[in-house]
């Protein structure tokens, strides 16, 4: 069954993507939860014509977004946080702390934007983040996690 998504949904798609689930995930999920509509004729007819009137915005906010990644490319972060004398820290260096580290840098980025590479992280080094400003427009950031 084909629906229209109305809000982004993780690992299926982005707001207005027209995607292909199956049957009870649609009826049970999507639609009722109001997250998705079922792609008639009519509505891609609809859906095509809001796409053309919205094509030129959604150009404008890509090119913010990759003006952004732009001046977050190379940008390294440090991250400060407890740790025993191994190494280890006491908790783990999550997506809330990264985006308070970027916002502390003048980037205005929602932690939902930033996934982690690899796992959790409970050890003091250097990693690597993923921040989403686009969905077309990713960027990478380093950033190390010290001893404070």
């Amino acid at each position: 069954m084909e629906v229209i998504l109305k809000q982004d949904v993780a690992k299926l798609g982005s707001k207005d993507d027209i995607v292909k689930v199956k049957n009870g995930y649609a009826n049970n999920y999507l639609v009722p939860q109001g997250l998705a509509t079922i792609a008639t004729e009519s509505a891609k007819k609809v859906h095509a014509e809001n796409q053309r009137q919205r094509a030129h915005k959604l150009a404008k906010i890509k090119a913010d977004a990759e003006a952004l990644a732009a001046q977050m490319q190379g940008l390294t972060l440090t991250i400060g946080t407890k740790a025993s004398s191994t190494g280890k820290i006491f908790g783990s260096v999550n997506t809330i702390q990264l985006a308070e580290a970027l916002v502390a840098k003048g980037f205005e980025v929602e932690r939902r934007q930033i996934t982690i590479a690899g796992e959790q992280i409970k050890e003091l080094g250097k990693y690597t983040a993923e921040v989403k400003l686009h969905r077309d427009v990713k960027v990478e950031i380093e950033f190390e996690v010290v001893e404070d």
